[in-house]
C-alpha cells in the first residue's frame, strides 16, 4: 500500500466505528464508544426521547459530508469504507419521516443534543412509505401518494445486526393484543440514525423501528407503512401502540438504560402502561392482574410518573388522541382496559380513552411550547393547570441559516463563536456597521434570487407536466401561452406550513378587490410564495390549499399583473430552507391562539428576516415593536370560542381587515426606505437568535431531566440557561 492511500484511509478511519450492533460511519470509534457507554451506564444518566416523528433530512444539515468535502475525502482501499464513503457523498438524502413542525423540531432538538453533549437516545417508527408525496393538480388540488424510499440506501441510516446471530438483522419482540384480544406477538427490526455534532464529537442515536418485515403479523406491518395512518380507528390506535409499547423491549435488547423518558405529544404514552404493569407484578408478585385494587393502580402511577417527562404541542382538539372504549376491549387486556379507566377518562367524551388525559396524569413534569400555548393548556386541563410550564421551541440555528448568511457570520469578528453559542448575537455590535450591513444585504438579495429562480425554472418544467403525466399544472403562470415570470427584488411573501383550517392560509386572499387596490394605488409589486401539505384524511385542510390554487388567476388580473401568487408542491426540508432565506417577509395568520408555536417564523428571523404575523405562538414573544416585524389581527383575551375551528369563529373578516390596513406600512418600508427595512433584519439576529435556537431550548428541558453531567458540558448549559427563560422565575 502507498503511504498516499495509507494516508486516506486512516482519514476515513478517523469517521468509522463499530459494535456488537453493526458497523456505522460518521463519528470516530473513540466518540462512539463513549457515547454508548454513557448510555448504557447502570446509573441510567440518560433520557430517551419518544416522537412520532422524527425530520432531519441530510440535505439539509449533514456535518459528516461537509467534513468529507472539506477534507477531499473520496476513495478508500478498504471495500468497505468505499461502500460507506460513496453512499454519504452520493446517495439519497431524504428521510420522509416526518409529516411537519413536530418532525423537524424533533430533529433539531436532536441535534442540539448532539451539540451540547446531552445524554439522550431517540425512539421513533420508521415508515416504508413516509409521509406521502404531494402532487397539486390545478383542477384537483392536492394529490396524495405513498412515498417511495429505500432506508437501506440512505445515508445516515442504519440496520442493527443481532449479536447472537451474526449476519442477521436484529429483531425485538414487540407485546400485542389482537382485535380478537387474543396474545400475539410484534416483530420490529431497529435502525440507527447518527444525529451527529457538528464537530463529529457526539452524536444522538435516534432508533427506528421497523414492522414491515415477514415476521410481523400482516395488520400490524400495515399500521406502520405510513406516518399518521389514519384508515382506521383501529389502524391509527395500533400506530401508536406500535410506538409506545416498544420502548422498554427495545431499551432491553440494546442494554440502554435512561430513567428518563420524555413523551412528545401523548403518541407513545403506551408506555407508562407498561411500566404500571411492571411496577404492580414488582410490588404485589405474579398474581397481581387478580390481586391489584384502583389503589393499587394509582400509586404505581406515582411512582412511573416520576420517569416521565411530556411535552404537549398543540391545544387543536384533532392533535389530542380519543379512542373508543369499546376499540380498547377488543384490542387490549383487561388489566390495560382497568388502568385505562382510571387515569384516561374523558369527562366531555365519557364513552372514549383520552391518551391526552393519560399523559397529563402520569408524568412529573409538563411543559406546553411557548408562554400563550401554556395559558391555553391550562384552560384546557385546569386539574392540571398548576404543573403546566412553559419551554418555548427554537429551532437549530446551524440546519436554518442559509449557507451564504453563515459564511458572512463566519467572517465577521463580533460573531465569533456563534455557531457554538448563538447568544454571541445579543451583544453583537452590528447596528452601526455599515460594512456587515451591506453584506447582509448581499446576501439576502443572493438567496431571494436562488429561491425566484427556483420558482420560475418550477413554472416551466411544470408546462410539461400534463405532456408527461395526467396532472395539470398546478400554478396558473403554467398554463398561459407566454412565459410569466415572477421577478428578482420584489417584496416576496413567504407561507409554508401544513395546511389546515386554523393556519387560514388564504386569509389575506378574503378580498381580492381590497389586496389589490392597495397594491394599485402604489404600483407595488408583490410575489406571493405558498407552500405545505394537507394531511390526507383533511379534506377541509385540501380545501384551503384548492382555494390559494383558485386566486391565482383573479389576483393576477386585478392587480394588472402586480401581484403574483404560486404555490410550491412537494414541501419539504429542503424547499423549506430556501424559503425561510429568500423571502422579504415572513407571513403567520393563524387563529389566535390555536398555533402552539409556530417553528416556521423562528427560521425566518434567524435569517434575519421579519415576521408578519398575527400575535399567536411564539411571535407573542419574538414580537418586539417596530424592530423584528409585524403584528396584525386579534390579540385579545382567550375567550369561550378562541379554540373554535368552526368556520364561523374563524375571524376571516377582521383579521383580513387588519392586514389590509397594515401592508401599505410593511411596503412603504420596504420600496422606500431600505435603510430601515434592513434594520429589522439586524434586529431580527440580534434579538431572536440568541433566544429562538433549540440549544437553548435544550438547555432549559435540562433543568428538568435530572442529569448529571460533567463541569464542562454543565457550564455550557448554564450559559444557555442564561440566554432566555420560557418559565420567568417567580419573585418573592
Amino acid at each position: 500500500m502507498t503511504a498516499e492511500k495509507a494516508q486516506h484511509n486512516k482519514n476515513i478511519e478517523k469517521f468509522h466505528c463499530s459494535s456488537k450492533f453493526g458497523s456505522f460511519f460518521g463519528v470516530s470509534q473513540q466518540v462512539f464508544d463513549s457515547v454508548w457507554d454513557r448510555l448504557t451506564s447502570p446509573d441510567g444518566n440518560s433520557v430517551a426521547y419518544v416522537s412520532m416523528e422524527i425530520g432531519a433530512d441530510p440535505d439539509v444539515f449533514h456535518p459528516v459530508k461537509t467534513i468529507l468535502q472539506q477534507q477531499k475525502i473520496r476513495k478508500s482501499s478498504d471495500k468497505e469504507l468505499q461502500q460507506l464513503l460513496t453512499k454519504y457523498l452520493s446517495g439519497p438524502r431524504k428521510i420522509p419521516n416526518y409529516s411537519g413542525g413536530l418532525g423537524v423540531l424533533a430533529g433539531d432538538t436532536l441535534k442540539s443534543f448532539a451539540d451540547t453533549h446531552i445524554p439522550v437516545l431517540a425512539v421513533s417508527l420508521l415508515y416504508r412509505e413516509g409521509y406521502f408525496s404531494q402532487f397539486v393538480d390545478s383542477e384537483v388540488g392536492q394529490i396524495d401518494q405513498a412515498t417511495s424510499w429505500s432506508p437501506e440506501d440512505t445515508p445516515t441510516l442504519f440496520k442493527l445486526t443481532d449479536p447472537e446471530n451474526p449476519g442477521h438483522p436484529l429483531e425485538i419482540t414487540v407485546p400485542f393484543y389482537n382485535e380478537y384480544d387474543h396474545h400475539t406477538e410484534a416483530k420490529a427490526q431497529v435502525w440507527m440514525k447518527l444525529e451527529v455534532s457538528e464537530k463529529l464529537d457526539y452524536f444522538v442515536p435516534e432508533f427506528l423501528l421497523d414492522y414491515a418485515i415477514p415476521s410481523s403479523p400482516p395488520w400490524v406491518r400495515e399500521a406502520g407503512l405510513r406516518l399518521y395512518n389514519a384508515t382506521s380507528a383501529i389502524m391509527k390506535a395500533n400506530q401508536r401502540r406500535m410506538l409506545g409499547t416498544a420502548i422498554l423491549p427495545l431499551m432491553q435488547a440494546l442494554g440502554l438504560t435512561a430513567q428518563t423518558i420524555h413523551l412528545n405529544e401523548q403518541h407513545g404514552v403506551a408506555v407508562t402502561l407498561q411500566l404500571i404493569l411492571r411496577h404492580l407484578e414488582k410490588t404485589l408478585g405474579p398474581a397481581y392482574r387478580v390481586e391489584m385494587t384502583d389503589a393499587d393502580i394509582l400509586a404505581a402511577a406515582q411512582k412511573v410518573a416520576q420517569k416521565i417527562v411530556y411535552t404537549i404541542h398543540t391545544p387543536v382538539k384533532a392533535g389530542h388522541d380519543r379512542f373508543d372504549r369499546s376499540l380498547y376491549t377488543g384490542i387490549s387486556q383487561d388489566t390495560c382496559q382497568q388502568i385505562l379507566n382510571l387515569l384516561a377518562t374523558d369527562e366531555e367524551s365519557p364513552s372514549q380513552y383520552n391518551f391526552t388525559a393519560l399523559a397529563m396524569r402520569v408524568n412529573r413534569a409538563v411543559n406546553s411550547v411557548s408562554r400563550l400555548h401554556r395559558d391555553v393548556t391550562r384552560r384546557q386541563f385546569p386539574d392540571f393547570a398548576e404543573k403546566i410550564t412553559a419551554i418555548t421551541n427554537g429551532v437549530h440555528h446551524l440546519t436554518w441559516i442559509s449557507e451564504r448568511r453563515a459564511k458572512l457570520f463566519d467572517t465577521t469578528t463580533t460573531l465569533a463563536g456563534w455557531r457554538d453559542d448563538p447568544g454571541v448575537f445579543t451583544h453583537a455590535l452590528l447596528t452601526h456597521d455599515k460594512g456587515f450591513c451591506k453584506q447582509l444585504a448581499a446576501v439576502w438579495q443572493q438567496d431571494n434570487q436562488v429561491l425566484i429562480r427556483y420558482i420560475n425554472n418550477m413554472l416551466i418544467s411544470h408546462r410539461n407536466q400534463m405532456i408527461e403525466t395526467w396532472i395539470n399544472p398546478p400554478n396558473y403562470f403554467s398554463h398561459l401561452h407566454d412565459v410569466v415570470e415572477l421577478s428578482e427584488n420584489v417584496f416576496t411573501i413567504g407561507f409554508a406550513r401544513r395546511f389546515s383550517t386554523y393556519k387560514r392560509a388564504d386569509l389575506i386572499f378574503d378580498n381580492i378587490a381590497t389586496l389589490s387596490d392597495i397594491l394599485l394605488e402604489n404600483n407595488w409589486k408583490v410575489n406571493f410564495v405558498f407552500a405545505g401539505k394537507a394531511h390526507p384524511q383533511d379534506e377541509p385542510g385540501k380545501t384551503v390549499l384548492k382555494l390559494i390554487l383558485d386566486k391565482q388567476e383573479e389576483l393576477y388580473k386585478r392587480s394588472n399583473g402586480l401581484a403574483k401568487l404560486v404555490f410550491i408542491p412537494g414541501y419539504d426540508m429542503k424547499i423549506a430552507k430556501m424559503m425561510v432565506a429568500g423571502v422579504h417577509t415572513w407571513l403567520n395568520s393563524p387563529k389566535r391562539p390555536l398555533e402552539a408555536s409556530g417553528t416556521s417564523g423562528m427560521k425566518a428571523a434567524i435569517n434575519g428576516v421579519p415576521n408578519l404575523s398575527v400575535m399567536d405562538g411564539w411571535w407573542v414573544e419574538g414580537y418586539h415593536e417596530g424592530k423584528t416585524g409585524w403584528k396584525f389581527g386579534y390579540e385579545g383575551p382567550i375567550q369561550e370560542d378562541s379554540l373554535s375551528e368552526d368556520p364561523a369563529t374563524l375571524l376571516y373578516k377582521e383579521d383580513s381587515r387588519s392586514f389590509y390596513e397594515l401592508l401599505p406600512k410593511v411596503l412603504t418600508l420596504f420600496y422606500e426606505q431600505q435603510d430601515k427595512y434592513l434594520q429589522l433584519a439586524i434586529n431580527n439576529l440580534l434579538l431572536n437568535i440568541p433566544i429562538f435556537n433549540t440549544h437553548r431550548m435544550a438547555a432549559e428541558y435540562v433543568r428538568k431531566y435530572n442529569l448529571d453531567l460533567n463541569e464542562e458540558t454543565a457550564s455550557r448549559i448554564t450559559g444557555f440557561q442564561r440566554l432566555y427563560r420560557s418559565e420567568p422565575a417567580e419573585k418573592h
